[in-house]
């Protein structure tokens, strides 16, 4: 696909739907050692925080890609069309502990721009980030008791920030 860089001052999206519905596939680690692995992400923000344009995720400590978020500094959040829908799936619920799921997602990983970390030939937009922040989500943060739901084996997320140095997306994107 043909991307453009876009400003993140320009960026048109539905952050809710971005992660809710279409889902987005989040990757860690070195294109270039062959050392990375992604995992499709529901969960996660988009913002502005210490007057830098962020992108939060969040990883539970069983995922195999949560060793890459705590190994590099890096990442890479990308958005597919709905013809990816099944990819997502295979991402998401299968662990790159186990094979390769990518080869069996059908998905093709390329370079980014700025980063070691890989984006993918089939995304429509790209989020390329540099981790500034990272923390545990605890129980005793839960204000509302019922998110605890959320844990039933008490695998309790990381936070990671990711400071946006670049985004590149289809033109629909760009505001």
């Amino acid at each position: 696909m043909s991307l453009i860089e876009i400003p993140y001052q320009k960026l048109r999206v539905n952050a809710h739907d971005l992660f809710e519905n279409q889902w987005l596939l989040l990757t860690c680690g070195d294109l270039s050692k062959n050392d990375f692995n992604g995992m499709t992400i529901a969960w996660g923000s988009l913002g502005t925080m210490w007057h830098r344009p962020f992108v939060q995720v969040v990883v539970r400590p069983t995922r195999y890609t949560f060793e890459f978020m705590n190994r590099y500094d890096q990442f890479t959040v990308c958005a597919f069309p709905q013809s990816q829908k099944k990819a997502l799936n295979i991402m998401g619920t299968k662990s790159g502990r186990d094979g390769d799921k990518i080869a069996e997602a059908g998905l093709t990983p390329a370079a980014a721009v700025k980063i070691a970390s890989p984006a993918y030939e089939e995304a429509e937009l790209i989020f390329e980030c540099r981790k500034i922040y990272f923390d545990d989500l605890t129980p005793d943060g839960f204000i509302d008791p019922t998110i605890d739901k959320n844990y039933p084996q008490k695998d309790y997320h990381g936070i990671y920030f990711g400071e946006v140095l670049v985004i590149r997306g289809e033109e629909k994107y760009l505001s």
